[in-house]
């Protein structure tokens, strides 16, 4: 039986925030076990200056994980903490994903100076994310928009919504803003001396690959680390993440390919449905089907989006 655990994470509040929710989930599970916690400052913490709505040689794999892959082949941490939507399609060789917590909100919020959610933007209002599936949607459903790079932790972005007056919103994650301890319930984010609407876009835009999911992963040789956090993984999430990431790795995309995807398990049966978007097309592409293997109903929207 393992005594000690090091887990690897970022060292973002968010990734902090992830990571106490999995040592807690350990704990719950293995109350004797000590768990010590390893931080890195990954190449996409570094590079601010990196415009990931621009395509680059490299994309955008590994931007966010290198670091901590690296140190679980050196065997320098045991368990590397992710936000799914951040691992690219093919992790390098020797490494897996062990475990998943239960999936979180999937939604996009849009985080705006305006009431009326996206509707009640102004014509031509400025939008910032560093999501190139964010923005294409929203170029999408609003035309008119002015979309630019948006980089930094939560904290950073909406202190910049709040400082810079040429900017009227900005796209969040739910889940990520709930684990900071902000309550989206009332429609309002409150930070600082700044008051801002957040208005749910869950049933306007499809959310990332893994969006919402905790991921858990490990060096693919050590059976005792998967054996001891599949204890802890969510069966219905690890479900709907074989299927996401099936279909990404028949897209053969990473973090930064521009698909939104929707899945959800009933009485047995995966449904999914997926947007893709392509140079030189404003819509996008779409997708539907269900069953009960996961991979089956990835390969069968991957065949209706190519």
């Amino acid at each position: 039986m393992i005594k000690i655990i090091t887990l690897g994470t970022r060292a973002s509040a968010l990734a902090l925030a992830q990571t106490e929710l999995t040592r807690l989930a350990l704990l719950r599970a293995f109350p004797a076990l000590e768990i010590r916690v390893e931080k890195f400052v990954t190449q996409g913490d570094k590079k601010l200056d990196l415009n990931l709505l621009q395509s680059s040689p490299g994309g955008g794999k590994g931007l966010f994980t290198r670091e901590l892959e690296e140190a679980l082949l050196e065997r320098r941490i045991d368990l590397a903490v992710h936000s799914l939507k951040d691992l690219p399609g093919h992790m390098p060789q020797g490494l897996e994903l062990s475990a998943v917590l239960e999936r979180a909100a999937t939604a996009d919020l849009l985080v705006s100076k305006h009431s009326g959610g996206l509707d009640g933007l102004p014509k031509g209002a400025s939008v910032g994310t560093s999501s190139i599936r964010r923005a294409r949607q929203l170029l999408w459903l609003r035309p008119d928009l002015q979309v630019a790079e948006w980089r930094g932790n939560v904290q950073t972005r909406l202190r910049k919504l709040g400082q810079q007056s040429g900017f009227d919103a900005i796209v969040l994650a739910q889940a990520g803003l709930n684990r900071l301890g902000f309550d989206t319930t009332s429609g309002q984010i409150v930070f600082e001396e700044w008051s801002f609407e957040a208005a749910s876009l869950e049933a306007q835009m499809y959310p990332a690959i893994g969006q919402g999911v905790i991921a858990l992963q490990s060096e693919t040789a050590r059976a005792e680390i998967r054996e001891l956090v599949q204890a802890i993984s969510h069966s219905p999430t690890w479900l709907a993440v074989r299927a996401e990431r099936e279909l990404q790795r028949h897209l053969s995309g990473d973090c930064t390919l521009p698909v939104g995807v929707r899945t959800r398990l009933e009485g047995g049966r995966l449904h999914m449905e997926a947007v893709l978007f392509s140079e030189g097309r404003t819509d996008p592409a779409r997708a539907i089907a269900e069953g009960e293997n996961p991979e089956a109903v990835a390969a069968a929207v991957a065949d209706q989006l190519n």
